[in-house]
């Protein structure tokens, strides 16, 4: 596939006023969410809660793709249509999660490097044959005293970009995570600044690495100050995200779609609109790749056997954050 191919798929994900679903938790993580829920975890209704999401009324018109995980892009929905092809019949692009998962970082206590680069052009390869025409793959990094460690960076970042030159070459649009946890006591200053430092050093392996950033998308943390420290007010955390994508992302990127990294649904959609609302004539769209700010209170109702209610609701935080995307949307919207 073209580069031209990659670059009008990263396009379409970007598209004004869509955003992507998040919905590549791994077995474990949305085994924890449906218990929490009193639901039983199995394969059976972890398919049958994605198969409830997926098949909300109207979603595509807010919703660009939809990023899976392996025991998903292999399930059907309950027509018996794979749930690859079922997404491409509404418009919607499959993705796919490619990595294995954060590992300790060998001799760094407390930092992790994000792991499956072994085998990934032959899994991108299968994944394509299925469907998926994106992928993603994220890394973490943590504020803690003197941590981040340079190594920490550095290996993340040399990471992401192996992994967004191999789907390249497979014909997938790649999205960089490079996420900044909002646990611990830092503040917002400290945030932009370690930001910063990691978008830098992708950047910077993708350019040695031969990326061609017009078929990428940046999946970045919002600049916010620890989940321990003051709350900021959302013209803050737009001033500040927007000054670090100002400096740090080249304008070739096509698209970022913040993750809502622990923050509050209002919290996640208000920040991405003030963002746009704040950052004047930027060279790529600010739009949102979001799990739980989407899906939270979708499964609540779920789990209560209110699908009709839990589809609606997805729909709402959609739309809302479709509305977030073009610096639309108001807290009056909300219901």
């Amino acid at each position: 596939m073209s580069s031209l191919s990659l670059e009008q798929i990263a396009k379409n994900l970007v598209a004004p006023g869509k955003g992507i679903l998040a919905a590549d938790e791994s077995n474990g993580t949305m085994s924890k969410r449906l218990e929490a829920v009193n639901v039983e975890p199995s394969e059976h209704t972890r398919r049958a809660y994605r198969s409830a999401m997926f098949s909300s009324e109207g979603i595509e018109e807010y919703i660009s793709g939809v990023i899976l995980f392996d025991e998903t892009i292999r399930q059907e929905m309950d027509d018996g249509t794979t749930i690859p092809d079922y997404l491409i019949s509404k418009g919607i692009i499959p993705g796919i999660k490619v990595d294995t998962g954060a590992k300790p970082l060998s001799w760094h206590e407390g930092e992790t490097v994000t792991e499956g680069l072994d085998g990934l052009r032959g899994r991108c390869e299968e994944y394509y044959r299925m469907g998926a025409r994106f992928a993603k793959w994220r890394a973490v990094i943590k504020i803690s005293g003197d941590l981040p460690s340079a190594a920490a960076i550095s290996v993340n970042a040399h990471a992401l970009a192996r992994y967004a030159a191999i789907c390249q070459e497979q014909g997938i649009v790649p999205i960089i995570e490079p996420e900044v946890l909002m646990t611990g006591p830092h503040g917002l200053d400290q945030c932009a600044s370690i930001t910063s430092r990691i978008l830098k050093a992708v950047y910077s392996e993708c350019r040695i690495q031969c990326v061609d950033l017009r078929g990428t998308i940046l999946k970045p943390n919002m600049i916010l100050p620890g989940s321990e420290a003051e709350k900021a007010d959302a013209e803050s955390v737009a001033r500040a995200t927007a000054e670090v994508l100002k400096e740090t992302v080249p304008q070739e990127v096509a698209g970022v779609a913040f993750l809502s990294g622990g923050q509050s649904d209002i919290d996640a959609t208000s920040h991405l609109n003030e963002t746009n609302l704040t950052i004047g004539n930027a060279p790529w769209p600010l739009t949102f790749s979001f799990g739980r700010a989407l899906l939270a209170d979708a499964l609540s109702l779920w789990s209560k056997s209110d699908v009709e209610g839990a589809q609606a609701k997805l729909r709402h935080r959609s739309r809302m954050n479709s509305l977030a995307a073009v610096g639309a949307w108001s807290s009056d919207l909300e219901v």
